[in-house]
C-alpha cells in the first residue's frame, strides 16, 4: 500500500469555529483518507476564535493520532470562513491543498481522493457540491454566474482542491481574495465539478455581506443596475417632459402638486439607490487597497511526532 501512494505533497486546510463535538471526527476520517493514498501530508487547522473547547479537541488529536504535521492557527477574534481561509492557505505549503470550510460530511470520503484524480487530468481547480442546494443559494448562484465574468459557472460547494499553479495565479491577480471561489473561477484556469447525492445542511453566517461583495468585486451587476435604473429615470423624465407639453398646448393649466411629488419620489428613489452602488464600490476599493493584513493571526501551534 505504502509504494502505492502519491508522491506529491498534500495540505489540507480546516475552518473550525465551536465545533469541540466533532472536530477529532472529521479530522481523524481526513487523516484516514490522507494516510492511505498520499505519502506526505499535513493538515492545518483554523480555529475561528472558539468560544469551546475545539482547540483543545485538535491538541489531544494531534498527540493521540497525528504522525504527519498538523499546524493550529489561532485566529485573533472572529474574522469569519473567507479570511480564516486564506490565513490558512497562506500557512500551506503542500503541491496540492484541499479547502474545508465545513466539517459536515454529507459526502463520500472517496470523493476526497477522487478531486486530486480529476486535478491529475489537467484541471488547478476542482470543486465537489451537492446536487440539491437551497433557494437562496440557487437565486445568489443565478445572478452572479449570469453577471460574472468567467467561463465556468460557481454553485455549491461542500470542499475544494487547488494546484499550487491556481493559488499562486489568484495571489498574484489580486492583493485580497473577498471570495475564494469566484477568485478561482476568474483566474483562467481549468476548473472541474464533481457532484455528490444530497444537499449541505447548517447555516453559514456572513453569508448576505460576502454575497453583495461578491457581487460588486467579480460581476458587473451593479453597473447594469445603475444602468437600467438611469434609463428608467430618464424614460419617466421623459415622459413628464410630453405630458408637460401636452398640458401647455392645451392650454388646461391646473395644479401639478401631484404629478411633481410622484415623479421627485420616484427620482430621489433612483439616485439614492445608484449612489449606494457607488458607496459599496467605493468602500470595497478602499478596503482592498488601504487594508494590508487581510487577516489577524493569535498565535500558530505545530504538531508532529
Amino acid at each position: 500500500m505504502t509504494a502505492a501512494r502519491e508522491k506529491n505533497f498534500i495540505s489540507a486546510v480546516v475552518y473550525l469555529h465551536n465545533e469541540e463535538g466533532r472536530a477529532a471526527g472529521f479530522l481523524e476520517m481526513l487523516r484516514k483518507v490522507l494516510e492511505e493514498r498520499f505519502e506526505q501530508y499535513e493538515i492545518v487547522a483554523v480555529d475561528d476564535a472558539s468560544s469551546d473547547g475545539t482547540a483543545q479537541e485538535v491538541r489531544r488529536f494531534a498527540a493521540e493520532q497525528m504522525e504527519k504535521p498538523l499546524t493550529l492557527l489561532h485566529m485573533s477574534l472572529r474574522q469569519g470562513r473567507e479570511k480564516c481561509m486564506n490565513a490558512g492557505q497562506d500557512c500551506a505549503i503542500g503541491d496540492f491543498v484541499y479547502e474545508f470550510d465545513s466539517i459536515l460530511t454529507p459526502y463520500p470520503e472517496a470523493l476526497i481522493f477522487q478531486a486530486y484524480q480529476t486535478a491529475l487530468q489537467g484541471s488547478d481547480v476542482v470543486t465537489v457540491g451537492p446536487s440539491r442546494v437551497r433557494a437562496g443559494s440557487r437565486l445568489f448562484y443565478g445572478v452572479f454566474n449570469r453577471f460574472s465574468r468567467s467561463a465556468y459557472p460557481l454553485g455549491t460547494d461542500a470542499f475544494c482542491l487547488l494546484s499550487r499553479r491556481a493559488i499562486n495565479r489568484v495571489h498574484a491577480q489580486s492583493a485580497g481574495l473577498a471570495y475564494r471561489k469566484a477568485a478561482y473561477a476568474a483566474s483562467g484556469l481549468r476548473v472541474s465539478s464533481l457532484t455528490f447525492e444530497g444537499a449541505l445542511q447548517g447555516s453559514r453566517g456572513g453569508d448576505l455581506d460576502l454575497a453583495v461583495d461578491s457581487l460588486a468585486l467579480y460581476t458587473d451587476a451593479g453597473y447594469r443596475v445603475s444602468l437600467a435604473v438611469t434609463g428608467c429615470m430618464f424614460c419617466l423624465a421623459l415622459a413628464e417632459l410630453l405630458y408637460t407639453l401636452a398640458i401647455f398646448f392645451r392650454g388646461d393649466f391646473v395644479e401639478g402638486w401631484v404629478t411633481t411629488m410622484f415623479v421627485l419620489t420616484l427620482g430621489l428613489a433612483g439616485l439614492f439607490l445608484v449612489l449606494t452602488i457607488v458607496v459599496k464600490y467605493l468602500s470595497l476599493i478602499l478596503k482592498l487597497t488601504f487594508e494590508k493584513q487581510d487577516y489577524l493571526v493569535e498565535s500558530i501551534e505545530k504538531f508532529q511526532k
